[in-house]
Formats: structure tokens, C-alpha cells, sequence
């Protein structure tokens, strides 16, 4: 009786095993679905990523081109802000 105590226990605690890893919360099947979770995360992070550059650039450009057209008005046609004080010196 005590021979066939131990491989049965062993039997059991390889089964129980076996069984943790084909249904349990590490399972193959888990760790599959998790990796699919993590690729599709990873796209989506990288859209976004591409999105907020985008509109980064479009936020710098609008502000370079905002002070581009600020400078040639001044130069051209005299622009003035409130409270400015306007001097032309002739050379």
C-alpha cells in the first residue's frame, strides 16, 4: 500500500500542475490573449503617439507663422501694439 501511496501523489501533483497550466490563470491560453491585449495597446499607443505629434507640429507651426506675419506687418505697414510707442528714424 505504501508503494503505491507516493506515484499516486506524484500523479496527482503533476496533474494539478498540468492542469494550472493549460486552464488556470497563467494558462497558454491566458498568456495568449494577454500578448494579442499588449500588440493591439502598442498600436494604439503608437497612433496616438503620431497624432500628438502632429498636432504639435501644427501648434508650432501656428505660432511661428503667427509671429512671422506679427513681424512683416510691423515692417510694411507700421503695425503698433496698444501701449507701444511707435519711432521711425530716417537715415
Amino acid at each position: 500500500m505504501g508503494k503505491r501511496l507516493l506515484p499516486l501523489l506524484l500523479i496527482g501533483l503533476l496533474a494539478l500542475i498540468h492542469a494550472q497550466l493549460w486552464f488556470g490563470r497563467g494558462s497558454v491560453r491566458n498568456v495568449s490573449a494577454l500578448q494579442q491585449q499588449l500588440e493591439a495597446q502598442k498600436a494604439a499607443n503608437l497612433q496616438a503617439q503620431q497624432a500628438n505629434e502632429r498636432l504639435a507640429s501644427e501648434v508650432r507651426d501656428l505660432k511661428e507663422g503667427q509671429e512671422m506675419v506679427e513681424e512683416r506687418a510691423r515692417a510694411e505697414l507700421g503695425m503698433v501694439k496698444p501701449n507701444e510707442i511707435y519711432v521711425q528714424i530716417a537715415k
